[in-house]
């Protein structure tokens, strides 16, 4: 039996990966970062271990003590409270090898490069749960008009500059303007200082950076994420169509057409934003 290993942050997504795997016939090994990732994860892995995001060195022995070739990361890492992280030998030489190369991608692929060189072959945890990938459309009942289109095409142009520097996948906009642009606070925080400066009628857009190792960080979105928009009263949630996992997304689109909110994927050639196909008896 092949085994994967999972190096787990919060949320859902480790818990649906680990499914993912043992339904695909894999022993599952999970390494829980503490602070971050659920204490019961231990009931959805064949072996599992907690340690501080900073015992890099540990982490390795570990996943080699059990025989682990393949590795992914699934789970958010609370980013403030990581960067207070005492780290250990092997990632104190990592991080001073990053002195000049700051930001978050950066890290990931040093982290990355770090267990390539140590025999380990990392995979896309999407590739487990293909069914989180958001589809490409408009999702909602309602489809967005002229004025959500603009600032749809601006915001998707604008978080590709904004990314690129390496910031932040998440910006807020509104009427050409941007309200925020997602840094260290995360999503949420985003979202809710971004409605505040907005107002009323906001589009938030959430992209993959340009040049992101998509194996170790995608974008994602779910029914947290719709509820804290209807509360801030924007209009539309527009997302990287085939490459942002939407959790939830049933339930998600259910509370979105009860207020009135556009949903739509979009790919990188700006396609859905086309109204959407009739319902029945419509």
């Amino acid at each position: 039996m092949s085994s994967l290993g999972i190096i787990a942050g919060s949320g859902r997504f480790p818990f649906l990966v680990a499914e993912g795997a043992r339904q695909s016939g894999r022993r599952v090994v999970v390494c829980g970062l503490e602070g971050n990732a659920s204490p019961a994860l231990a009931d959805s892995a064949d072996i599992f271990t907690m340690l501080n995001i900073g015992k890099f060195g540990t982490m390795i022995k570990f996943f080699k003590k059990h025989n682990v070739r393949e590795l992914c990361m699934a789970g958010a890492v609370n980013k403030p409270k990581a960067m207070e992280v005492r780290p250990d030998l092997r990632a104190a030489g990592m991080l001073l090898r990053l002195l000049r190369t700051k930001g978050d991608d950066a890290l990931l692929r040093a982290v990355a490069e770090e267990l390539t060189a140590e025999g380990f072959m990392l995979v896309r945890p999407d590739a487990l749960v293909p069914s989180l990938r958001g589809p490409a459309g408009v999702l909602s009942r309602r489809a967005p008009d002229v004025e959500i289109q603009a600032d749809i095409r601006f915001g998707m142009e604008t978080a590709q500059l904004i990314g690129s520097l390496d910031i932040g996948q998440c910006i807020v906009v509104r009427s050409g303007i941007v309200a925020a642009v997602e840094a260290l606070e995360g999503t949420d925080a985003t979202l809710e200082r971004g409605g505040s400066l907005g107002g009323p009628g906001c589009t938030m857009i959430k992209i993959v950076k340009p040049g992101q190792d998509e194996r170790l960080d995608l974008p994602s979105i779910g029914l947290h994420t719709v509820e804290l928009l209807i509360k801030h009263d924007f209009a539309c949630l527009a997302y990287q169509a085939h490459k942002t996992l939407f959790f939830d997304r049933d339930k998600a689109i259910a509370a979105a057409d009860a207020a009135g909110l556009v949903i739509v994927g979009v790919e990188e050639d700006f396609g859905g934003l086309r109204p959407p196909s009739p319902l029945p008896g419509e």
